[in-house]
């Protein structure tokens, strides 16, 4: 028998997992089944329109109680720098894609993120249990795209789901804790935590508040957390159910109120057991930001009607989806640049700065006008507030409002040419003559251009119009017609007249 055995247990760390996938394939009805929850009738539109995180236990098939955190993120083409952020907090990935319409440019997108960023993922196939639902046509459509499941040629591992139902539902939470320990991802509960994060929003009772992801080691009440420049002394602290907390390690969430300034969504956290050191760490940060640098505008962005947004919005994530929105948006012509990009309700001051600004647009998202502001906005002169919560609808709203900004341009088109084949009379002003329509129409009271071997020597104008000793309104293409023409010099036989209209384009 052996003496002095010591056995060491070495428990992997709760895994952090993203579901992404393309827009409405069922990402928040999944992870409601999954939470036993309701979520998706809060989301304006049902589209997620920001990051959530969630913890959640199961049970696995050989009885062990296992915990996972779940990042929920948007879908929606606009929210791809989310989709970035939660994908680079992950340890694993559900990428889920609907039965009944299969891959979609969100998948390809998310696709391409989890495997640029390395991240094992399983693909839950959703929406099974409606009557035009096709798992294998759907792994086809997957294959087409160059993703290769377990039985179409490649090694991804695929579940097949009904959240409606709960079918499929613990097994596929078994595939992911699988891949979690299959890729080994363990933690360091002794270090102090360092992790990522996830969203942040300004708060009116409790001040700057961040929600973070701990990617290794242990959150203790007593830390500073750095995140770039930002700073907290951690006075309050929550579990991702807005329960208090004291301690937090590896894979949990953690909502911290009480930073000196707004920390950016997807940055990394690093915990301080000193608060000089945090200090001094945030210090270098700045000075590091300082050093010269240039920026030069390109020459053809001067050239064109710049319209400056005033946006205010409920989170960080929300303003970097319209910031993600507007850099696709405008034309040759418009440019839609973002002077101010800030948390909270529409202000007065807010209104100022528009006001100030020429041909500023202030936006909000899912925010609200201050009274103040409302009262200045309905001021003669002053800028009216668009309100938006769902995102495709401000970018409608942008498309419109580049559309009735871009400087109109007008050209001369031909509308019709004649060519003079007799001249039956003339005053000092004016001559009977006869011609032939070569292209397009001559209309009564047409002003022309008089065109002698290829120059524009003078002008005109149709006073009368016949055909055939009638008069007439309009002669078309290959008819004979007379005419009694005004003119700035007198018609030859052989010359063009042209019928000029000017169009906008």
């Amino acid at each position: 028998m052996l003496k002095n055995v010591v056995i060491l247990c070495f428990m992997a760390k709760q895994p952090v997992v993203a579901v992404v996938g393309h827009v409405d394939h069922g990402k928040s009805t999944l992870l409601d089944c999954i939470r036993k929850t309701n979520t998706t009738e809060k989301e304006a539109g049902g589209i997620t329109q920001k990051i959530g995180a969630y913890e959640v236990g199961h049970k696995t098939s050989d009885g062990n109680e296992r915990r996972i955190t779940f990042i929920d993120t948007p879908g929606h083409e606009a929210f791809s720098c989310c989709r970035k952020n939660a994908s680079c907090a992950a340890d694993i990935a559900i990428l889920v894609v609907a039965a009944d319409e299969g891959a979609k440019p969100q998948t390809i997108e998310a696709y391409s993120i989890l495997q640029k960023n390395k991240i094992p993922f399983v693909i839950a196939l959703t929406k099974t249990d409606k009557p035009n639902a096709d798992a294998e046509r759907t792994k086809q459509s997957l294959a087409e795209k160059e993703i290769f499941v377990e039985g179409y040629g490649g090694n991804i591992p695929v579940a097949t789901v009904s959240a409606k139902s709960g079918n499929g539902v613990s097994e596929l939470l078994d595939l992911v804790l699988l891949l979690s320990d299959m890729n080994e991802k363990h933690g360091n509960k002794k270090s102090t935590a360092e992790g990522v994060v996830l969203e942040a929003h300004r708060s009116r009772t409790k001040g700057i508040c961040a929600t973070l992801i701990i990617k290794n080691g242990t959150l203790k009440k007593g830390h500073t957390l750095l995140a770039g420049s930002a700073l907290s002394g951690l006075r309050i602290a929550e579990d991702f159910a807005g329960k208090p907390l004291t301690e937090a390690t590896n894979g949990k969430v953690a909502h911290v109120c009480g930073w000196n300034e707004l920390p950016s969504v997807g940055e990394t956290f690093i915990a301080y057991e000193n608060k000089k050191e945090a200090e001094e760490a945030a210090r270098m940060f700045i000075e590091e930001l300082k050093r010269p640098h240039v920026i030069k505008e390109k020459k053809e962005e001067l050239e064109k009607l710049t319209v400056p947004l005033l946006v205010k919005a409920d989170t960080f994530g929300s303003i970097e989806a319209i910031k993600h929105e507007t850099e696709r948006l405008g034309n040759e012509k418009v440019l839609i640049k973002i002077a101010s990009a800030e948390l909270g309700n529409v202000s007065e001051n807010d209104m100022r700065l528009a006001e100030s600004i020429k041909n500023s647009v202030v936006i909000g998202f899912n925010v609200e006008v201050d009274a103040p502001a409302r009262k200045r906005s309905q001021q003669s002169g002053g800028r009216e507030v668009h309100l938006f919560d769902i995102i495709y609808r401000l970018t409608e709203f942008l498309d419109e409002e580049i559309k009735k900004r871009t400087p109109k341009e007008t050209k001369e088109e031909i509308a019709g040419q004649a060519r003079i084949i007799k001249i039956f009379s003339e005053t000092k002003q004016t001559q009977v003559v006869g011609g032939k329509v070569l292209a397009g129409t001559i209309a009564l009271g047409n002003e022309f251009r008089i065109v002698r071997r290829g120059e524009h020597i003078g002008t005109g104008k149709i006073k009368e119009l016949q055909k055939m000793k009638e008069k007439i309104r309009e002669v078309a293409e290959g008819a004979e017609f007379g005419a009694l023409a005004a003119h700035s010099i007198p018609l030859a036989i052989s010359d063009i007249i042209e019928v000029v209209k000017t169009v906008e384009v």
